[in-house]
């Protein structure tokens, strides 16, 4: 798994590395000399260095060393009072022979890159005076920057930005990512992102114990439903997708062919009889059962084949939907709650917490951000956090559902704090019908006995992947026929390695 670490535990791992023996000025001079490593690569003789108080400063001055001692010609420039500089940072200004000017934003326009350490990633109040003109000087300045751990101007736990923020080209960040590297906006701002290894054992990762982690396969291979030689479609889960009414199928329809390309044995859309035929006429693989109103959905689900629901695609705001839920929850089916099954409790979220969290589980929403602030308005209006994960944390712990919180920075969180974030979906994934076949795949998922939260997971990797083998002009229709592709590369990549996951 990789983890992604705040701005706190990384400042742990730190601590516990110096006090495990390892001085702190070491691993500011592995930082600093990373830094001048991927600032050489770039071939641009004139360095600019925007050095400020903090740590992040002593690496700008280390880094500012070592490319002077490699023939490049560095100015550097201290933004704020250098007599605060203390501790390592002091002792890497100490080591630094050359000139410390004072820092301006006309000091910019003769360089050909530019070295950000202004602040770090643990910056959390709004960029003001002298400093921020200097980012806005940078940003104009039109030549390459490479920031020191983080864009200076982002909140290294959240993605922030606090009024402004560096527009780097790369970013050189050490031991872990930051979970702002990953967060938006944060992430739009570190360009090319690089892992450093400055001497910080993952050993420490024991005592700090990290929850949050990138989404990729490493996290849920393990339990991803590999089709075995004696198996059948009867074990292989049977989803079931509830639709709306004539003039709203194709919203089931997506979800449903999402969750027969990810490998439900069988999919059955639960269609009103006004829309049957339209449903029947427009599904090969996919069945169609008349199923009319809470009750026949409640009778339907109680078949225990029938493993997983989806409810919500183009199923109608209002009363009979919220019906159709609560008669769901009260089945033994794993049930993913998307669109309109979440908006109809906008009026009245806590009876929809209340009947997920008496069946203990095996639930999962999948909100965009309407949805997520019509569901959890009271998180929204009692948190004055920024960042999307912690929301998404509280979200899940209060509902108790697996919360899949949509976006470029998709993030899946469970109620024991666990949290993924997903850097791997394009643009191209913003257009309409793509969320429905997400909540297919899902059950597609889960119905094939994937637990509920690496399915989420699961599901999210493999749609923003899905997304990247089509290319451009995609819609939501493109998006299930991507997935052999998918899996034939994620698949060859399981038999390659040295155990079977």
């Amino acid at each position: 798994m990789i983890e992604l670490l705040t701005t706190a535990e990384m400042a742990e791992a730190d601590r516990l590395t110096i006090a495990g023996g390892t001085p702190g000025i070491e691993l500011m001079e592995n930082a600093g000399r990373a830094v001048a490593d991927a600032t050489s690569s770039m071939q641009r003789r004139r360095v600019t260095v925007i050095v400020g108080p903090g740590n992040n400063g002593g690496d700008g001055f280390v880094a500012a060393r070592h490319l002077s001692e490699r023939g490049h010609a560095v100015r550097l420039y201290f933004v704020g009072d250098q007599k605060k500089l203390k501790g390592d940072a002091a002792l890497a200004a100490k080591w630094w022979s050359g000139r410390v000017e004072e820092a301006s934003p006309a000091a910019l326009a003769d360089c050909d890159v530019i070295i950000d350490a202004l602040f770090g990633a643990g910056l959390d109040r709004e960029v003001e005076g002298l400093p921020r003109a200097m980012i806005g000087a940078m940003n104009t300045g039109g030549v390459p920057i490479v920031a020191v751990d983080l864009p200076s101007g982002v909140n290294g736990t959240s993605g922030a930005v606090m009024g402004v923020a560096v527009n780097a080209t790369r970013t050189v960040t050490f031991f872990r990512r930051k979970t702002g590297h990953v967060l938006l906006p944060g992430r739009l701002h570190c360009g090319a992102v690089e892992v450093s290894d400055i001497g910080i054992s993952a050993r420490v990762l024991d005592t700090i114990k990290p929850q949050t982690f990138a989404n990729t396969a490493q996290l849920w291979s393990g339990q991803f439903p590999k089709p075995q030689l004696q198996g059948h479609k009867y074990n292989r889960g049977h989803a079931v997708v509830v639709s709306g009414g004539r003039s709203t199928t194709g919203a089931a329809r997506l979800a449903a062919r999402g969750a027969l390309r990810a490998g439900a044995g069988l999919v059955t859309i639960a269609s009103p009889r006004e829309a049957l035929a339209i449903n029947a006429a427009s599904n090969l693989a996919v069945m169609v059962r008349p199923v009319d109103g809470p009750a026949e959905l409640g009778e339907f689900l109680t078949d225990k084949r029938r493993n997983a629901v989806v409810l919500g695609p183009g199923g109608g705001v209002g009363p009979p939907m919220r019906q159709q839920v609560l008669a769901a929850l009260m089945s033994r089916a794993v049930v993913v709650l998307d669109a309109d099954a979440l908006t109809s409790f906008a009026e009245e979220p806590e009876v929809l917490v209340s009947a997920i969290r008496r069946r203990e589980g095996n639930v999962i929403m999948t909100p965009h951000e309407g949805e997520f602030t019509r569901i959890f308005s009271a998180i929204e209006n009692k948190t004055n956090s920024h960042s999307k994960l912690e929301k998404t944390r509280l979200a899940a712990g209060y509902s108790g559902a697996v919360v899949v919180y949509k976006g470029a920075d998709t993030v899946v969180a469970d109620g024991g704090g666990r949290a993924t974030i997903a850097d791997n979906g394009p643009p191209s994934l913003a257009t309409a019908g793509s969320g429905d076949v997400l909540a297919g795949i899902i059950a597609g998922l889960v119905a094939q006995g994937m637990r509920v939260f690496e399915a989420a997971n699961a599901a999210v990797w493999l749609h923003g992947e899905a997304a990247n083998e089509f290319g451009a002009g995609l819609i939501a229709e493109d998006l299930p026929e991507m997935l052999p592709r998918v899996y034939q590369r994620l698949f060859a990549g399981w038999r390659g390695a040295a155990t079977d996951p």
